[in-house]
């Protein structure tokens, strides 16, 4: 491997000075690594999906505590009520979906990490990372299962709103 003057490897020159043999198996590293960066790489595309599922919540809620709040001052009595109770279900809601989100951030940035780690780890040799690499793996998923927990209380909240009332089904008790 040459060196320049200043002590630096010179990277241009050293795939002339490899062997065919040489060269094979530093491109053999990199396929490794960028195989074993696959499955990473997958669940973040998965987390830019819910992450994109989250925002799209995030905005019908905002956009159904507009109108809430339209109708707040057009209410008296029992309408009221209701209006104030779906209010304090939306901004529950709110919170619930602004949490998950978060924690989708978070376990997106912890996988970019471990796809970096992983990077660093297969390249160099350095394998000492792989406590490292294994915990960002576990923080990763243990923050996904906390925002994917955040968004089933969003929904079934949502779906307690959602309720028909009784009086317009209009049952007959038969």
């Amino acid at each position: 491997m040459g060196r320049t003057a200043a002590g630096r490897i010179d990277l241009e020159n050293q795939n002339e000075n490899m062997t065919p043999v040489m060269q094979e198996l530093a491109n053999a590293d990199i396929v490794t690594v960028l195989q074993t960066a696959m499955a990473p790489a997958f669940l973040l595309v998965a987390l830019g999906g819910m992450l994109n599922i989250f925002t799209g919540r995030l905005e019908r809620i905002i956009d159904r505590s507009r109108v809430m709040q339209d109708r707040y001052l057009e209410t008296e009595g029992d309408e009221h009520l209701l209006c104030v109770n779906e209010l304090r279900d939306l901004q529950l809601r709110i919170k619930y979906v602004n949490s998950a989100i978060y924690f989708g951030v978070v376990s997106a940035i912890v996988v970019c990490i471990l796809i970096g780690l992983l990077f660093i780890m297969g390249l160099t040799g350095f394998s000492d990372l792989a406590q490292i690499v294994a915990g960002s793996f576990v923080l990763a998923v243990i923050l996904l299962s906390i925002a994917l927990t955040q968004f089933s209380r969003e929904v079934r909240l949502g779906i307690r709103d959602f309720m028909i009332r009784e009086e317009y089904l209009e049952r007959d008790d038969h």
